[in-house]
């Protein structure tokens, strides 16, 4: 598996920091996967998501969202929706360029899942052959307290890079002990998030819980039964609306990292069934 890395300038000279996995035999490449990492994280949690992608013949495009990572700006901030749509134009042209003629998929988790999902529905599929969103924040398994929404409001419109202070304690994430360590351990992972991302999250969940009608490519959703992050019944929610298009898949007793969870095997292999799907034809057995 090669691995690169290179940056990207947003439209604002703000410097993304991105990378590349390519299989270890390029010209036998059935698409490319864009994945786009969750709230508090970075691309480089993905690695053995990527591994798993190139192994079966998928190159692998990545890249660090907006206050995360290694890639610029306030932790946790982004100066609006938009910006975090920019950041996947950004990914799927460069992997247009990469891989001229190649289908290309979006692979997003938590908040990540709510940019893919925003983004196949506002873009229309336009750029994209496919989608898979895992334990997408459409809205929060919990209800944050209610000052403390009204509070943010307030914020947002006065001070929107207001910055709240919120980790996950790493049990909520996974049940695998050495994912969970690792996480804890990450030195690049951080648990800040303003105003401004907060609510444009919460806004753009909302949105696409309503418009889940339009979506018009292949879409494969997977939510862990035990959750405790983003919402279950969410993302039930956006796939009966979303009709056929719509795989959607729960996974019993899975926390909300599935690609990170004791049976992660098993999320992979419905992952790779699920392209192959797309891009030969071959039906998940």
């Amino acid at each position: 598996m090669d691995y690169r890395e290179w940056e990207w300038r947003s439209a604002d000279g703000t410097r993304l920091f991105a990378c590349g996995w390519r299989p270890e035999e390029p010209g036998r490449t059935k698409g490319v996967v864009g994945i786009v990492h969750g709230m508090g994280e970075h691309s480089g949690r993905y690695a053995h998501v990527a591994e798993m992608l190139t192994d079966e013949g998928y190159a692998v495009l990545g890249f660090d969202q907006r206050g995360h990572g290694r890639t610029e700006g306030k932790r946790g901030h982004t100066p609006s929706y938009e910006a975090l749509l920019e950041g996947m134009d950004l990914m799927l042209d460069e992997a247009a360029r990469q891989y001229p003629g190649l289908p290309r998929f979006a692979y997003g988790h938590s908040m990540g899942g709510n940019v893919v999902l925003n983004y196949a529905l506002r873009r229309e599929g336009r750029k994209l052959a496919g989608a898979i969103a895992t334990g997408p924040w459409l809205r929060l398994a919990f209800r944050p307290p209610k000052m403390t929404l009204v509070a943010g409001r307030i914020m947002e419109r006065f001070y929107p890079a207001f910055t709240n202070h919120r980790p996950l304690a790493a049990e909520r994430l996974t049940s695998d002990p050495d994912m969970a360590r690792r996480y804890a351990d990450d030195k690049l992972g951080h648990g800040l998030i303003t105003a401004r991302f907060f609510f444009s999250i919460q806004r753009a969940g909302r949105w696409a819980l309503e418009h889940a009608d339009r979506l018009s490519i292949p879409l494969l959703l997977m939510h862990g039964g035990d959750d405790q992050v983003t919402s279950l019944a969410a993302s039930r929610q956006f796939a009966e609306r979303a009709g056929p298009r719509c795989t959607f898949v729960e996974w019993p007793h899975f926390r909300h990292e599935l690609h990170n969870e004791l049976e992660r095997e098993r999320v992979f292999s419905l992952v790779r069934r699920w392209l192959n799907t797309q891009t030969d034809g071959r039906k998940p057995g």
